[in-house]
């Protein structure tokens, strides 16, 4: 049986806090900036956690 390797772009990208949520940056903060207006690219500054339809296959991907 061989190991499990866990996902490496999924652990860079995702990180467990301590009770053991996912949380990853917003999405869509990386190009086509100049489109979106001021209050949308201030909202998608930060973390936020990952859905709960999401969450067994990203804890899956990382090896939990």
């Amino acid at each position: 049986m061989p190991k499990f390797k866990p996902h490496t772009g999924t652990g860079k990208r995702v990180k467990v806090t301590g009770k053991g949520k996912l949380v990853a940056e917003q999405v869509g903060k990386r190009h086509r900036l100049e489109v979106k207006s001021s209050h949308v690219t201030r909202r998608m500054t930060g973390t936020a956690a990952i859905s709960k339809a999401d969450t067994p296959r990203v804890k899956k991907l990382l090896g939990r």
